[in-house]
């Protein structure tokens, strides 16, 4: 893709590598495949009919959602076997008999009994979310309230599932594996402890894309969930899940001004653009408000988007950085990485695909909403 071709673009805008999009598609499913789990890919961070085509090879499911609009859009597209994983709402159950009722196999998940009584009352079947790391939700698997719960729920019960958010603060393979096990060993428990009480548990459900990508064994699971493995990010890198060129998601940019005596360089791409997130503030590198590439995706080194304001960013050396300021005139085409892939893609309404080789710019749309 050529800087004349991103230059037909108005900025800012986002940009998706398709081919870089597809190796990290790739990379994961063989990973599963190795060890013999079913992949239900998480569209929460996707958002769009075209990525979730290409995740599931062109089949229709299983998937993960993380707003009941996710869910009503893609069964809209065909899917079927759906994973709705926010603890559920009493109020919102109406939309998951409606869907229901539309031929949707859609699960929710829930960690009281109050939840289990309003499910098993709207004969919504439900997956028990268990605390494998005190990351969010759910019960302990040794918790008598789960014997509780899923009494609750009877024959509405599909399983139990966990999400090792907590993987999120270590880096390294070895530390995600630790963590891959200690979220398989603590779903496996609490199936164990449900089907001893006679209750069934078909589904062990587990995932976050750090343990997914570090798992070494997932004996008693039955199938992992992860999202933002189909792009990436400075996040994910910055904990070693992947390099920085596999990050599939960009946002382009143009110069817009400059403040030579404070070594600032000034870009059309603010928070509205790049989201506020600052996942890697707490990383042993510091990103800002992402790393800047010029337009044909190459970091510059050492700089960062240092400040943002609602429609203007500030591109600036990192703190400590030995080098120079480059020449970026007026007008001069920039991308950058985010830090959190989800937050920034939610900034924008579509993506604009860069294949690979000469075919021209698409557009793939996506939504949003709850």
């Amino acid at each position: 893709m050529t800087d004349a071709t991103l230059r037909d673009l108005t900025t800012p805008a986002l940009l998706l590598d398709e081919g870089r999009m597809m190796r990290n598609i790739a990379r994961l499913a063989g990973r599963m495949d190795g060890l013999g789990v079913a992949l239900r890919p998480h569209m929460k961070t996707a958002k769009s009919f075209e990525i979730a085509h290409r995740v599931t090879g062109g089949a229709f499911g299983p998937i993960t959602v993380s707003t009941l609009a996710e869910a009503e859009a893609f069964h809209g597209a065909g899917y079927r076997d759906i994973l709705y994983a926010v603890g559920i709402a009493p109020d919102k159950l109406p939309r998951v008999q409606a869907l229901a009722a539309k031929g949707c196999d859609v699960t929710v998940i829930l960690d009281s009994a109050g939840q289990a009584r309003a499910v098993a009352a709207a004969g919504v079947p439900a997956l028990i979310e268990i605390d494998s790391d005190g990351h969010r939700g759910g019960l302990a698997p040794g918790d008598p309230a789960l014997l509780e719960v899923g009494h609750l729920l009877g024959t509405r019960l599909r399983g139990v599932m966990t999400h090792a958010g907590e993987s999120y603060g270590v880096r390294g393979e070895a530390a995600h594996s630790a963590f891959a096990e200690t979220e398989r060993a603590a779903a496996v428990a609490a199936a164990g402890v449900l089907r001893g009480a006679g209750l069934p548990c078909p589904v062990v459900s587990v995932g976050s894309t750090p343990t997914a990508h570090a798992a070494r064994d997932l004996a008693g699971v039955t199938e992992m969930r992860a999202g933002v493995y189909m792009f990436f990010d400075l996040v994910m890198a910055g904990i070693e899940v992947c390099a920085v060129e596999d990050i599939a998601l960009s946002v382009l940019t143009t110069v817009i001004g400059h403040q030579k005596a404070k070594g600032w360089v000034m870009i059309d791409a603010g928070w509205m653009a790049l989201s506020r997130d600052r996942g890697t503030a707490a990383q042993a590198v510091d990103q800002g408000y992402g790393l800047v590439c010029d337009a044909e995706g190459r970091v510059l080194p050492d700089l960062i988007v240092a400040s943002t304001n609602q429609e203007h960013g500030i591109v600036a050396l990192r703190p400590g950085a030995a080098g120079v300021m480059p020449d970026l005139a007026l007008g001069t085409r920039l991308r950058i990485l985010p830090n959190h892939a989800c937050a920034t893609a939610a900034q924008h309404p579509c993506y604009h695909v860069l294949a690979e080789g000469p075919e021209a710019l698409r557009v793939w749309p996506r939504f949003g909403g709850w």
